[in-house]
């Protein structure tokens, strides 16, 4: 599949083949599904935790004789039916662990790329880096590429820091290199701005 490559300029400067096995699959939205519950789901700290009586300071004398004062029994002022007493069926510590197999992760984010570059989201740009780390640098990049305002994700070949400082500070704008994105990622933006030199990035990671 060929595709325009733009300069920061927001030049056409010519145009890059995008693998079809990567960018041009049948997007299986199932795979996708379950990519975005793992992402979601692992996310998760699970370190919700209530105390049951049994771990609830104090009730250790019972609170009156058992017989003869016309109430009802009490063994512990600290039963969940009295106020300070522990919970009953309450949150406890869990791990949210949710693993995908490898063929199925690589699948979802094949079928995510693919999704949107059949919309026409994703803009291909010539490997640049600024000497400043200014955030009006970026905004005049995506101004000129006409994604302003848009959801964007950036696409590095490598770290690159003054990219990233320079674009921390844009509302809806992610940065991320191309090797750890993951299917939420993708779906998350509406567009993706691709460094030409990410695409061999993606091809060595998530191809064939």
């Amino acid at each position: 599949m060929q595709i325009d490559v733009y300069s920061k300029d927001g030049n056409v400067t010519g145009q890059v083949d995008l693998p079809d096995d990567i960018f041009a699959v049948e997007p299986n939205e199932h795979a996708m599904y379950l990519a975005v519950v793992s992402y979601l789901t692992n996310k998760r700290q699970g370190t919700a935790k209530t105390k049951t009586r049994a771990e609830v300071s104090g009730g250790g004398k019972k609170p009156w004789r058992q017989k003869g004062r016309g109430t009802a029994r009490a063994g512990s002022t600290r039963s969940p039916l009295w106020v300070g007493g522990g919970t009953i069926h309450g949150p406890q510590p869990r791990e949210y662990d949710y693993k995908l197999p490898k063929k199925v992760k690589r699948l979802a984010k094949k079928s995510a790329l693919s999704s949107r570059c059949s919309e026409n989201n994703i803009t291909v740009v010539e490997d640049f880096s600024f000497d400043e780390f200014k955030t009006k640098n970026m905004v005049s990049v995506l101004d000129s590429l006409k994604l302003t305002g848009m959801k964007t994700l950036v696409l590095l070949p490598q770290p690159d820091d003054a990219v990233y400082i320079s674009s921390r500070n844009i509302e809806n704008v992610s940065v991320c290199p191309a090797d750890k994105i993951s299917t939420y990622d993708i779906l998350n933006h509406k567009k993706i701005l691709m460094f030409k030199g990410a695409i061999d990035t993606i091809v060595k990671t998530f191809g064939n």
